[in-house]
């Protein structure tokens, strides 16, 4: 009796505490905090690095300039633009502009997406100002061989303009001259999807040939604000050598830099839908770094890649090509992208997780069968049927084991009474009765465990795909990938009150639980009463920890369990089997 009571009391404290951190965090807001100043300007430096965040090619010393701090950032985004000249970008899917001073990507908004359900709330800001409380931008150029005093364009250079707009079709070219005579020039072309084209040229006008080495950098100020689903990675990650590296935010600020070597390859900063990557030259060999600062007392996080030496002689002329994406992470653009440009495994970009070889065919058939039907809670239903379809054997053999299985629960019961504390006999006459009848008590089990990697990539699907993102279903479900905005404890809108968000228990949850709870009495119930308490109860705390999910992976969830519901009550009225549906 005494482990039992420590056993129920167990599961009350364990349930308490997550239902406990899930309302604080909702209600007290434990969100970072955001930094008061992340400007950073350096002028042309005949120094090795260009600025603080230019990478540094490998030295004696090892060491980079000194980053110089402008205080005080300014809060207001409109502000921030109107300190630099600028040059506006117009695209079917992004507005923005590009800073003359710095020739900075520092102002990308996303013309799709908009930050919530109502049609006046702000579009999507993925890039900001330099000078904005959190800087958010892309930079590219060149930096000198340690020792040298060329002098190089930097942040605080203004470079001239051949156009103040760039839109699809028609490039920027952007110029400087140093005072040495080398003259950098910049074109920067963009299409109508989410991908910049960057060639930086340099004629050497000098009397002196110059070794100069290509780089390109993303830096983010502040730490930015997560999901925090262990499921999802967001933060910095690349593809190296066709290989996959994730580095987590945390990871930066405890263990400082990574770096990575790769022929081609790619980098970035990840958000759950939106991308900022650096596609470099397929053909050359990068080093890649992901680095951290504190700067003023706040976070700056940044990735780069840095290329090896290239001489541009006297009068000669040399010549780099990079990409950079900036926008949402639609599958079919970052598969168009990789098969145009070569960045490899950008697909990756999306977190489709351990099991990627099912994942991303759930999500093409997903997409295709939202083309059919017109709605994406339509078409999750659909999808979900016809994995129901492919599994329909194995599930047959799982719910007949069962079935089977609940008509020896009387038997067995009787075996448990008749044998008491003698485990030995007892364990003996149950192996004896399933011999004779011929069930395998496994048998139930292993066709489910076959389909839990299915499940939980239909699962990670529905989780990261931008597609359900403000996609609506019907009634009160307005967002896929939100929780269900009602709450059983103001009877769904019919008190005027709004409940706290650990009691926002939706109709879609509610209807899940039942549905889970129905399924459980189908099936055989354990004879330990302990054990058959313990999961009378888990529809009760499953209804409350999937209150917070994407309303999407709840009408998933609870149409799976009808199905379920539905094939073995069928099965097991075939087998003259008396069930608590009957």
């Amino acid at each position: 009796m005494s482990d039992q009571k420590n056993m129920i009391l167990a599961i009350a404290l364990s349930v308490v505490i997550l239902i406990g951190f899930q309302f604080l965090a909702a209600e007290f807001g434990w969100t970072p905090t955001a930094p008061s100043q992340q400007a950073i300007e350096q002028g042309a430096d005949p120094t090795p690095g260009v600025g603080s965040d230019a990478p540094v090619p490998p030295s004696d010393s090892g060491t980079s300039p000194a980053p110089a701090i402008v205080p005080g950032g300014q809060t207001d985004r409109a502000t921030a633009l109107a300190a630099t000249p600028r040059i506006e970008i117009k695209t079917p899917t992004i507005d923005g502009s590009i800073s003359l001073v710095g020739a900075r990507i520092d102002d990308v908004v996303l013309d799709d997406y908009r930050v919530t359900l109502d049609p006046n709330s702000d579009f999507i800001h993925l890039l900001e100002p330099t000078n904005y409380v959190r800087p958010y931008y892309a930079e590219f150029g060149w930096v000198a061989a340690p020792g040298s005093y060329v002098v190089l364009p930097g942040p605080k250079t203004e470079w001239e303009a051949d156009a103040t707009e760039l839109t699809p079709g028609s490039p920027v070219n952007l110029t400087w001259t140093s005072p040495q005579g080398l003259t950098f020039k910049r074109s920067i072309a963009v299409d109508d999807g989410y991908m910049f084209t960057i060639t930086d040229t340099v004629t050497n006008g000098s009397d002196t040939a110059q070794e100069l080495f290509p780089y390109g950098l993303i830096s983010r100020g502040g730490l930015p604000e997560t999901t925090g689903f262990y499921i999802l990675h967001e933060g910095p990650l690349g593809v190296f050598d066709d290989t996959l590296k994730e580095v987590d935010y945390s990871d930066l600020q405890e263990d400082g830099d990574q770096e990575a070597a790769s022929q081609g390859g790619w980098i970035g900063i990840t958000d759950k839908y939106w991308l900022a990557a650096l596609i470099p030259d397929q053909g050359s060999q990068w080093s890649y770094k992901f680095r951290h600062s504190m700067r003023n007392q706040n976070d700056r996080f940044q990735v780069d890649y840095l290329g090896g030496a290239t001489s541009v002689a006297a009068g000669g002329e040399i010549t780099n090509t990079s990409h950079f994406f900036a926008g949402a992470k639609r599958l079919d653009l970052l598969d168009k992208y990789e098969e145009q440009i070569g960045a490899p495994s950008f697909d990756l970009a999306i977190d489709f997780g351990w099991f990627y070889f099912l994942t991303k065919p759930f999500f093409l058939v997903l997409t295709w069968l939202h083309g059919i039907l017109g709605n994406f809670g339509l078409a999750i239903l659909a999808l979900t049927v016809v994995i129901k379809l492919i599994f329909f054997p194995l599930a047959n053999k799982s719910y007949k084991s069962m079935a089977k299985m609940k008509e020896l629960t009387p038997k067995l019961q009787e075996m448990r009474e008749k044998y008491g504390d003698d485990r030995q006999r007892l364990n003996e006459e149950m192996m004896a009765m399933y011999k004779r009848e011929k069930v395998n008590p496994a048998a139930g089990c292993l066709p489910i465990l076959v389909q839990i990697p299915v499940f939980f990539s239909l699962y990670k699907v529905l989780f990261v795909s931008i597609e359900m993102r403000h996609a609506p279903f019907y009634g009160w479900i307005r967002d896929l990938s939100a929780p269900d905005p009602t709450s059983i404890f103001n009877l769904f809108g019919l008190i005027p009150w709004d409940p706290p968000t650990m009691l926002m228990i939706g109709a879609w949850p509610v209807l899940m639980g039942l549905t889970m709870y129905l399924q459980q009495r189908l099936n055989p119930q354990p004879a330990d009463p302990v054990q058959a308490k313990v999961f009378m109860f888990l529809p009760l705390l499953f209804t409350f920890l999937l209150s917070s999910f994407a309303a999407g992976l709840v009408i998933y969830w609870t149409w799976n369990n009808l199905l379920s519901i539905l094939q073995q009550w069928v099965i097991m009225r075939r087998m003259g089997v008396k069930n608590a549906l009957s």
